[in-house]
């Protein structure tokens, strides 16, 4: 007899819709053991967020940069589906799987000071949901409407709840000018459910431009002013960790100052993902991984 879980999170119906968060934003015990402070993890459970100055060092930033301007210059890196290209410029935006692609991104999953971060907030082993590497080149790189990854992850990869953290390594600076990270203060307490149907297929167009899962402008304006917004800066090095319920876009980057990153989706090992809640097939495992191997 197979058992239906319960949808906590409605989305993709006829109307939008907003529902109170239904679950823990720290999974772990007070007391329990991490590289987190406590004052941290209290920010984070307010915020959704959490940044930190120098994640990896300058050593570390060059050795992966470089490895992120070898992948993006492989033709057959290019010619991969794992591959999205820029509609307008015809540039490698992002790579998917880079953690299988690349044995060097793979130590950096590995590596506790990001692993142990996620088991800590998740209260749990982790596996990786999704990796990237993100390219922002200059002079119009298009930026990501506002949107909850969480929307996205339930409705179209299956995810059943809000226990999924991500990891943003910043690989160039970011300057408050070149298209970066921009969240909604404590949006992660109140899940927003879009409306309209999910297409078929939809995730070929959405990795270049958001449409289906993206909020009206009414719910953003009610979002923004209860919220405020906060424009992530720092230097190469620096990391910025947030819920996946968290309201968030970026801008488009029309300086000449490339924004390059890494991107890590640890879910709980204890929250794999089922079938679609709001949408007629899987997205491909590149991008929503059934593989639930824990991150050793």
């Amino acid at each position: 007899m197979t058992m239906t879980l319960t949808d906590l999170y409605p989305s993709r119906g006829a109307a939008e819709v907003s529902v109170p968060r239904q679950d823990p934003v720290v999974w772990s015990a007070p007391g329990d053991p991490g590289p987190i402070e406590v004052a941290d993890l209290q920010s984070f459970e307010r915020d959704g967020f959490l940044s930190i100055d120098q994640l990896i060092d300058d050593d570390e930033v060059a050795v992966y940069h470089s490895e992120l301007e070898r992948l993006v210059s492989d033709p057959a890196i290019r010619a991969d589906e794992r591959s999205i290209v820029e509609p307008k410029s015809q540039e490698i935006r992002s790579v998917f799987e880079v953690h299988k692609i690349s044995e060097i991104f793979a130590r950096l999953v590995r590596d506790e000071r990001v692993v142990g971060r996620a088991r800590q907030i998740l209260g749990s082993d982790v596996y990786v949901h999704q990796s990237r590497i993100n390219v922002k080149p200059g002079f119009g790189a298009s930026g990501f409407y506002w949107h909850s990854d969480f929307e996205t992850w339930h409705a179209e990869d299956g995810l059943p709840n809000m226990r999924t953290v991500s990891v943003s390594i910043a690989l160039t600076e970011n300057y408050d000018t070149n298209g970066g990270l921009m969240i909604m203060p404590g949006s992660h307490k109140t899940f927003l459910g879009c409306s309209g149907a999910t297409p078929k297929d939809n995730y070929k167009k959405s990795l270049q431009m958001q449409d289906a899962g993206t909020p009206s402008d009414e719910a953003l304006t009610k979002f923004a002013e209860a919220h405020g917004i906060k424009l992530f800066t720092g230097r190469a090095g620096s990391a910025t960790w947030f819920d996946c319920n968290c309201m968030h876009g970026s801008g488009d980057n029309i300086t000449p100052f490339p924004r390059s990153n890494v991107f890590i989706v640890f879910n709980s090992v204890e929250n794999t993902a089922v079938e679609p809640f709001a949408a007629p097939v899987r997205r491909p495992e590149f991008i929503g991984a059934r593989d639930f191997t824990p991150v050793k």
